[in-house]
This record gives structure tokens, sequence and C-alpha cells, in this order.
């Protein structure tokens, strides 16, 4: 109860607040129009020292813990009051529920940074500027007091003078600020809180009382500090120590911001935010080292006794004896100890150096090197730097969940980062890559939305297409396998490195090419390029579109491929009989992203694709074609008149077959018999929308086949015979099942072949199949006598007829009533 009072008179102190601090004119100090203009801003005549104003009359008790818990402003301090919208924007900070509140420390790092860039800058031109000594080391150091939970940034930059204070902390542009405002009342992120210039606020996300302490070169030490409640403080710092140049951040950590105190927390935040800033950041931490101290002479006795080595041992007996003990002791560690790589030459950078940095950026621990990576600097109206990077092996989920996943690409703005979850500068299909992007041209810190509509992004990514496509073309020239077997290949140190390399990345990345083929039609051509796959003329190696052209006969003028489930399948297809014959190469695609693929993928290099298990396979002029078709035309007609019912469109001569009797082709453009059967499995298929889609189909006979003219001949004089239309029906559904597909009624097919099977072994067609012995069923059937006479009293279901032990309910009543009558 005493804990729900509590939190009550919180709640009613805090409405209250913000009631009279939005509403009260007289407790507010707002800064006035000719203040702003001369960048002046109004000095509080109220005593802003202490708790909030606002609330005094609300709960004593709430406004004491107030009191005690934030720091008073000290006494001979200017008190100022601060801009208006600045109190706006305090109000949203304080009040927000904003979850990632760790962006308070990259603002500080990035604020830090841009302050030793300055001075920096000026050295150019005026290396007095640094100063000596400790001044001269351009670097940033976090330090904690955790007793007084004290978080402090501090930096050696070009520091603030008393009127950078109170203008650059104490007012903002109105066009940035305007602009944050406009964004959060949109429901903006509050991450982007840098990119409209008031980062330093976010220090409000995990602290009530900031403290500033700066150091400029051209005025005295002053401090800024502020509680948040509408007012800040200025005055010349005299009780803490010189800075000599620079400025310290202190932030008050609120009670729920604790985890900030902790180092591990720090070095996270760190190395995650911070990690390739151009300037050293140190955290003063501690740990625990042996020391050697003078032991305790307890026991003279144990000296040992002198022997004849004893004149050459007197200096180590000379000498006290030590023990090592614990203690702890304080130092600078340095946190973004891993260089920046991308910003040095590739001359100078070994392949060592490279794979040290693709497992930092990676997280990766198995120690596998990248199977190749591009380092490169693009120029012009957008400049950035880069270092693609393709893994030795791809996620485990990479495309099981292929639309959901994130890009594994770290987004940088002047080495500050942005975003390791940036979809926008690769397209889906590249997302496996890994690696950096630094560009001097992006705002920092811009949100999604922003970059989409940023003129630069387009630019980025197309450049971080075409270099990444190079790299995996790269990979594929440098691979003494991927050589045409004709070309003789020098040996060098790196061949067998670079050997089976680009089949390791297939293996592992192949699926992705296809994608990007379906995807992304600016780069299809390159993308095809890439592709690999298994022909009737590879062997057991990979083969791509530019060794099939090579190979291609005189006379060729399509590229020919055929789909299915598997490459053994393939080989034994009835599709290939006259393309192997004649010597003509065809492509395997086995895997089921082959079929979209090719529905994208139309031509290369000028040449067709042509689906052998499609009708309209042309292999040449065939001079007895002509009379084929006019010999078996009563055939073919009759055939289709039969089939009428099974969908089929049409029965015609074939060019393709040998050995086979017939196989079912469908039309150009319906699906394959592999597309049907994907189809048909997956789990949210609509049946009545496939049969719109399904290609019609045409039985084609070889009509050279044995069968096949006999077929004809029993047809010629008899087309009623049961035994040839049972017979030209099994043809077909065989044809069916050889050619791929699925058999609608699977019954009908396995009763026409035992129906063949009687023929052939001289069965009669009336025979049926024995009748079984019903009076030894019956009598097998029970297992145990009680059994049986249990069945047989519940079939009478009378009660009367029921055996049984148990007593009935009655018999339970009475038995109780004597029972209780007895007590």
């Amino acid at each position: 109860m005493a804990r729900s009072t509590a939190y009550a008179a919180a709640l009613v102190v805090l409405l209250a607040f913000v009631f009279v601090h939005h509403h009260s004119p007289d407790v507010r100090v707002r800064a006035d129009t000719s203040a702003e203009n001369n960048g002046d801003l109004p000095k509080v005549v109220e005593n802003v020292g202490g708790a909030v104003p606002d609330a005094l009359t609300t709960d004593a008790e709430v406004v004491k813990r107030e009191s005690e818990s934030i720091k008073s402003f000290r006494n001979k301090a200017e008190k100022f009051a601060f801009q208006a919208e600045v109190s706006r924007l305090m109000d949203i900070i304080i009040n927000s529920l904003y979850s990632n509140k760790d962006i308070f420390l990259r603002e500080l790092i990035s604020n830090a940074s841009d302050a030793l860039d300055k001075i920096r800058f000026m050295a150019l031109t005026d290396k007095e500027v640094l100063g000596e000594g400790d001044d001269t080391k351009l670097e940033i150091q976090i330090k904690l007091d955790k007793a007084n939970k004290i978080l402090s940034i501090r930096d050696r930059g070009i520091g603030m003078t008393k009127d950078d204070l109170i203008k650059n902390l104490g007012t903002i542009a109105k066009s940035g600020t305007s602009a944050f405002l406009e964004q959060m009342q949109k429901g903006g992120d509050l991450n982007l809180i840098g990119q409209f210039g008031v980062g330093f606020y976010s220090v409000y996300l995990v602290a009530d009382y900031v403290e500033v302490v700066s150091k400029h070169n051209d005025d005295k030490q002053y401090i800024w500090e502020s509680k948040a409640d509408g007012a800040f403080a200025v005055s010349e710092d005299t009780e803490n120590e010189p800075l000599g140049r620079g400025t310290e951040i202190r932030l008050h950590l609120k009670e729920e911001a604790s985890e900030y105190l902790s180092e591990d927390k720090l070095k996270e935040l760190v190395q995650k935010y911070s990690e390739f800033i151009n300037f050293p950041i140190y955290l003063w931490t501690s740990k625990e080292v042996d020391v050697e101290v003078e032991a305790d002479s307890e026991d003279e006795d144990e000296k040992t006794a002198s022997t004849e080595d004893e004149e050459s041992d007197e200096d180590a007996e000379s000498k006290s004896k030590t023990k090592k003990v614990k203690e702890t002791t304080w130092d600078w560690q340095l946190l973004n100890d891993v260089k920046a790589v991308w910003l040095r030459s590739p001359k100078e950078i070994s392949d060592e150096d490279y794979a040290n940095f693709f497992h930092s950026i990676a997280k990766d621990l198995t120690g596998d090197k990248p199977l190749s990576w591009t380092h490169f600097t693009a120029e012009g109206d957008v400049e950035f730097k880069a270092i693609l990077y393709i893994p030795p092996k791809a996620p485990h989920d990479l495309y099981e969940n292929y639309y959901s996943n994130k890009s594994f690409l770290k987004l940088y703005v002047r080495r500050v980062f942005i975003s390791d979850e940036f979809d926008e500068l690769l397209p889906k299909y590249l997302a496996f890559l890994k690696g950096i992007v630094d560009s001097d041209t992006l705002p920092l810190n811009v949100s999604r939305e922003m970059l989409q509509a940023h003129n630069s992004l387009k630019t980025i990514k197309k450049k971080l297409i075409r270099k990444a496509l190079d790299m995996i073309r790269r990979i594929a020239d440098e691979d003494p396998d991927e050589a045409d077997e004709k070309e003789e290949i020098n040996d060098n140190e790196g061949e067998d490195e670079n050997r089976g390399k680009y089949t390791r990345f297939w293996n592992e990345f192949g699926k992705s090419i296809k994608l990007g083929i379906i995807e992304d039609a600016t780069n299809r051509n390159r993308l095809a390029k890439l592709l690999r796959f298994h022909s009737t003329k590879s062997g057991d190696k990979l083969a791509s579109l530019d060794q099939y052209i090579a190979r291609m006969k005189p006379d060729q003028k399509d590229i020919y491929y055929i789909t299915g489930s598997s490459k053994e399948q393939l080989e034994n297809s009835p599709f290939l009989e006259q393309l192997k014959k004649k010597g003509y190469e065809v492509i395997f695609f086995t895997d089921p992203v082959d079929e979209y693929l090719m529905q994208y993928l139309m031509d290369y290099e000028d040449k067709k694709f042509q689906n052998v298990s499609k009708e309209g396979l042309k292999l040449g002029k065939d001079s007895k074609l002509k009379e084929l078709k006019e010999s078996f035309k009563d055939l073919t007609k009759w055939w289709k008149e039969l089939l009428a019912s099974e969908n089929v469109d049409s029965v015609k001569i074939s060019n393709r077959l040998a050995d086979t009797p017939g196989v079912v082709v469908t039309s150009k453009y319906g699906w394959s018999a592999n597309m049907e059967r994907i189809m048909k499995s997956q789990t949210l298929s609509d049946a009545s929308k496939q049969t719109y889609m399904r290609g019609k189909r045409v039985l084609e006979i070889n009509p050279r086949h044995p069968i096949i003219k006999e077929l004809r001949d029993r047809v010629s004089q008899d087309s009623e015979d049961k035994i040839t239309q049972q017979t030209a029906k099994l043809i077909y559904q065989t044809a069916l099942l050889e050619s791929g597909f699925i058999l609608d009624d699977p019954k009908d097919f396995a009763s026409q072949v035992y129906s063949v099977m009687k023929t052939t072994l001289n069965v009669s067609p009336d025979a049926v199949v024995d009748e079984e012995d019903e009076t030894e069923e019956v009598e097998e059937a029970p297992e145990d006598g009680k059994k049986a006479e249990a069945s047989e009293g519940s079939n009478e279901g009378t009660s009367d007829d029921f055996s049984s032990d148990e007593p009935t309910i009655k018999e339970v009543d009475e038995e109780e009533d004597r029972y209780n009558d007895e007590l």
C-alpha cells in the first residue's frame, strides 16, 4: 500500500510539473525575441537551485527526495534560462521512454572527435595552439567514479570559451531544432538526435545533472551545469584541476542508468559505436598484478649450510627474500585498438591484416580466411571508402529467411558508426557480404527513411554492387579449375590456394547469384557470367555459359537446358536421346529456384534458351519427317481423340526420341513437369489456380519404335479394339511418369498395368481374387474366453445378463447407511 501511495504521489508531481511547465508563463522563464537575435540569454531571477520550483506545493516529501538526488548550482554561478526550443527538446528527452539510451556515449564521443578535428586543423597552420606536454596528445578519455555515480568524458580538443558555453549549450540553431521537433511529433526516432545538431542533449537520457568543464586557448576555464529544469549556470572554474585545453563532461547518472558505471558496458559501447574513431579512446581501468614484496624473516635457522659454491652465490644470498602478492593498479586502457584498415592504402596492408580485420567486424571466431575481399575508394560527387568481404561459409539461415535477414554491412559516416542493419546499401541477393562503408558525403546519424531519399545513396549502392560482382568474377578468373581445358595454366604460388575456390563459393552462395538474376535486371548479364551448372559434357566439373557457348556446334542456335530434381535423373531422361546422339550439350538445372530463374534469363550473348522438355525443339532438318507425319496421321488423330479426357492438346511425331516410345512435353510458355511438381508441393498452393498455369500437354511419339509401329497397324485394322485402346492409354501414362509428371489417378494406372500382366501370363481377364474364409477368421478373433463373454454381454445390451464382481451403486449406498447407523 505504501509503495502504491508513493508511486501515485510521484505521478501527481510529474503531471503537475508538465502542466505548469507548459502553461505557466509566470513561473517559466522564456527568452524574448531580442535576446535571441542578440545571442544573449536572460538571467534567471528565481531561485533555480534545488528542486523543481513548479512542484513545491504538491508534495513536500517528493520535493525533498528530488533535492537530495539533484545537486544545486554553485553559489557564484551566473544563471540563465534555456532557449524556448531547448526547453521543449529537454522535455521530450527527459520524459522519453526511448529504450536505446546507449546513443548518448556515441554522441559525446562524436562531439569530442569533432573538437579534436578542429584543433588538429588549426595546428596545420599554427602548431603553437597544441601547447606542450600532454596537451599535444589528441585523445579521448573516459573515467568512472562509481562511489558518486559520475561518468566523465574528456577530450583535448579546441575547448569552449564562456560565450561558447552559453551559446552552444543554451541555444540551438532554430532550423535544426524545429526539424527535430517536427520529426519527433511525427513519431520519429530519438536515435536521430545528433543529426540535427542537438546530440549533446542526449545526456539527459541517463543523467539528471550535467557539468561541462571547458578550457579554450583564448579564455579562462569555465564550468557549465544544468539539471534540465529550464535553466543552466556558468561560472569560472576554480575548484577543478586545470585542463590545459579541451572539455570534460561529467554525467551524474540516474538510478536507472547505473549500468553505465560498468567498465565492460562502456567497452562494449565504444567498440560498437566508436571503434574506428580517428583518435584514441582510453578508459581508466583497474587490474590486479603480481608484485614482489619483502618476505618476513621468521626463522633464521632455515638458512642452508654453506657449500663449495658459496662464494659464487654471494650476490644471490645478499638479496632480501621476496614474495608475490596481488595488487590493484589503475591505468588507461586503449579501447579502439583496431586500426581503421580502410583508411590506409591497400599496398600497405597484408593479407593477414585483411583477414584479422574481417574476423573483427564479422565476429568470426572460426579463424577461416574469407574467400575474397575488395578494398577501394570511390571519388567524384560521392566519396566513400569501403572494404567488402565474402565469408568462408554461408549463414545457416541465409535462404530460409532470405527476405527478413539483415545486411551484414556496417555503415560509418566520418568514422562514426551509424548502423549494422542497413539494407539500402546492398540488394538482398548480396546480403551475405560483410564489410565497412565509410562515407564523408552522407550526413551524420541519418535515418533509414532519410537515406532512402538521399541523392548519394543510389550512387553508393550502384558502385558497391559493381565492385562486389567484380570481386566474385575475380575469384573465377584466378581459379585454375575454371580455365578452359585448351588453355595452358602456368604454375604459380597462388595456384593451389585458388584451385577450387570458385566451386566453394558457388556451393555456398550460388543461389544468391540466381536470385540476383531474377531480381536485378540492370546487372543480369554480369550475373549470368557468374552462373555455374553441370551439363552433359561437363562431367564432375562446373561449367559456365561462356564455356558452353565455346563448345556449341556450328549449326546450333539455342542454348539447351532441362530442369529436374537431380543430375542422375536428368542424365537418363528420354528428352536427351537425340540431343546426345547428335552431340549437343544440355545444361542440367536441378535447384527449384532454377525454374524461376529461367523465366527471367531469356537469352545470353544473343543465344536463346530452349527447354528440351517443351515443344518447339529444333534439331535440324529431317528429310523423312513429312513422310512419317503422313504415315502416322491416322494414329495421331485417333490417339488424340482417345486422350481427350486427359487434357492432351495433341499427339505429334517427335524429333527428340531415339529409344523411347513416347514422351509428354508442355507448351512453350506453360509450366514444365518439374515446375508442376514444385507448385503442387507448396503448402499454401491453390489447385484451382494451378490449372491456368499448367501448360497444355503434347504426346510426342517415336515413329521408329516397334511398339508405336505395331500400334499404328492395329489401329488401322480395328480402332475400337479394347486391348489396343488400353495399350495406348498405358503408353501415355508411362510417358507421363518418365517425363517427370505426377499421375492424377495412380489407381487407374496400376489397374492398367495389372491387366497387361494378366494378358502376358495368360490369366483370364475375368479371374477374381479368392474370398477369405470367414469361419476361420471368427474362430481366430477372440484372444481369451473372458473377453469374448464380455463382448457378447456388451452386444446384448441388457444389465441383467451383465456379470461382474463389482458392487452396484445400490449396494454401496446400503453399506454406507449401515456404517453410519453403527457410528
